[in-house]
């Protein structure tokens, strides 16, 4: 059989082009294992007389050189001197290097695209990453139904028929006061998170975000006068500043890299959920004799139900090495941890090996990134070099998101459909859960392609949308009135737009950019920029409006946004498929 085999071995070789695959089988352990490589055959032989193994070195299969060493070893079998042996497949097979086999400088393309091996070998359990990605995301979500209940809210508190209090009669900066105390809290909130949040870690921070909630919503729906309520205002914001700075690094970190754009998306579809969930509620409880206690109230058991999830859920494991790396802890214990948590998050199908692979390839980037530097990172730290970087493409993100005048666009919702005839846009409410479910629908387009078409293209798509609606709100403002559909038109334009680009990806980069050792104060310093941009535009609408008219107030918007797709398209990187330590590495070489 084996000489059989070698002698139709040669008989092809002699056949076949140099760019031929040769391949062999030999049907028994006996027979001869024989692998060619473009063009160059390894034989691995055995020596039965002299009783020790020996390599061939390397033959060109050109001419008969080839053709008369297989017919020499197929004699020599034949006679009983050599005996060839099929290597197993579970042992190493040698490198062509280690044989003297000279190795090719052109690499064949794989019989399977990298990016295919990515989606295809999935070794995470679904069940077991969603859970991590759930309960950070309900910070979310209170910070959605904070917006939303708080409309309806504003109405009752003031009622005099549905306060329920003898203090009802609010003056218009008292009003504001109760509407605006939970924007003021998150900006202290983001400044109190630049300093606890590599102290405290992801889930403790989380934790504490819980925490505030609750004692913000139970402070507020149970407050015996104005200054209670303003002061529970306050604490909840404490918690949204906290949580929407933790809960995109949280999950981040513990993401898998194949589905981390799509879950750190997901969280907005959590917000505008949340915006729904407080406009039902609002809408059912503002007849009610006290209904705003409600409104604010109902936050706590949602409160509650995260505090649970975070206390059951372990801390990041990338934070873990972090601490490690700095020497805050036992090294040896931090590395078991973060390994160990690194497999509960990914589920059972993920084995011990994989974790361990896993978590030194990140020591081995975090230890590089944080060689002869500081334990802990300084302020001005993150304005040198490649952090100076991330944080202008992060801190530009949020910013544009706010000064392209989100809010302010929604203002003019419900005279612009009025305008086309919308019964509905005479009820805010209805009006408001209209466009809210337009909102989740574009959200969920986003998030169902961020890992497919990558963040960029949806950035650049949906900021020219974005500008091409404020556009035509500025031309329908000025002289197309008589085009209702038209304003109609831009004004979901606008909305989709939104929720496609800045709505999601905004926060889903400013939770990747950022190197791990500067992440925690980075983060919060963008977290900083966004409430004061969101509080900055509030306040200059008005006035704004009232200076140059409402024309020009979109055109100034739209100049902002084309300011805001140039910015994009010049330094927004492409993030789509990397690992946390490798986009850091990309803005370090940028």
């Amino acid at each position: 059989m084996a000489v059989t085999t070698l002698m139709s071995l040669q008989a092809h070789l002699q056949q076949s082009s140099l760019h031929r695959s040769v391949g062999n089988s030999a049907p028994h352990s006996d027979g001869v294992r024989s692998r060619a490589i473009r063009g160059r055959a390894h034989v691995s032989v055995s020596n039965n007389v002299v009783g020790e193994e020996r390599h061939v070195k390397s033959f060109r299969d050109r001419g008969s050189s080839f053709g008369d060493f297989c017919l020499n070893v197929a004699t020599r079998i034949r006679h009983g001197t050599y005996q060839c042996r099929a290597t197993p497949l579970e042992e190493e097979t040698p490198s062509l290097s280690s044989v003297g086999v000279e190795e090719e400088t052109e690499l064949r393309e794989p019989l399977v695209p990298e990016d295919k091996k990515d989606k295809d070998n999935i070794d995470f359990d679904w069940n077991a990453v969603l859970l991590p990605f759930l309960f950070p995301a309900v910070g979310g979500l209170l910070f959605g139904y904070d917006i939303g209940a708080t409309s309806g809210a504003a109405v009752s508190i003031v009622s005099p028929e549905h306060s329920g209090t003898d203090w009802y009669n609010l003056s218009s900066l008292q009003t504001g006061l109760v509407v605006s105390g939970s924007l003021y809290g998150a900006l202290a909130g983001s400044v109190l998170a630049f300093g606890i949040a590599d102290f405290l870690g992801r889930r403790k921070e989380l934790l504490l975000a819980a925490f505030l909630y609750s004692v913000g919503a139970l402070v507020t729906g149970f407050a015996p006068n104005l200054a209670a309520v303003v002061v529970g205002r306050l604490i909840f914001g404490l918690g949204i500043g906290l949580s929407m700075h933790a809960a995109p690094m949280y999950i981040a970190e513990t993401s898998p890299s194949q589905i981390r754009g799509t879950l750190i998306s997901l969280k907005e579809a959590f917000i505008v959920g949340g915006i729904l969930l407080g406009y039902v509620v609002g809408n059912n409880q503002v007849d009610a004799i006290g209904g705003w206690r409600v409104m604010f109230g109902f936050g706590a058991p949602i409160a509650a139900l995260m505090g649970a999830g975070m206390w059951w859920l372990p801390p990041s494991p990338r934070w873990l090495l972090l601490r490690a790396v700095q020497g805050k802890g036992n090294v040896k214990a931090l590395k078991q941890e973060a390994t160990s948590v690194l497999q509960r998050l990914r589920g059972p199908s993920y084995t011990q090996e994989s974790a361990e692979a896993e978590c030194v390839q990140q020591w081995t980037g975090l230890k590089a990134a944080c060689e002869g530097e500081d334990a802990d990172v300084s302020f001005s730290e993150l304005f040198q070099g490649s952090n100076a970087k991330a944080l202008f493409v992060g801190t530009g993100l949020v910013a544009f998101q706010q000064f392209t005048g989100q809010p302010s666009v929604l203002y003019y919702a419900a005279p612009i459909l009025q305008s086309a005839g919308f019964a509905a846009a005479s009820d805010a409410t209805r009006l408001a859960v209209l466009l809210g479910f337009f909102k989740l629908i574009m959200t969920a387009v986003a998030v169902l392609n961020v890992d497919k078409l990558g963040r960029r293209p949806l950035l650049l798509g949906g900021v020219a949308g974005i500008t091409i609606s404020l556009a035509t709100l500025a031309a329908y403002f000025s002289f197309l009135q008589d085009y209702p559909y038209l304003a109609v038109g831009s004004l979901l334009l606008y909305v989709g737009s939104y929720q496609i680009s800045f709505g999601p990806i905004s926060w889903l980069m400013v939770s990747e950019i950022f190197p791990l050792r500067t992440r925690g104060r980075a983060l919060g310093v963008t977290t900083l920029v966004n409430f004061g941009s969101n509080a900055l535009v509030a306040l200059a609408f008005a006035p704004l409006q009232d200076l140059v008219g409402e024309s020009y107030t979109f055109v100034i918007f739209g100049i902002i946004g084309t300011l805001a797709l140039t910015f994009i398209y010049t330094s927004v990187p492409e993030t789509k498929g990397l690992s946390l330590e490798q986009i850091s590495a990309k803005l370090e070489e940028s």
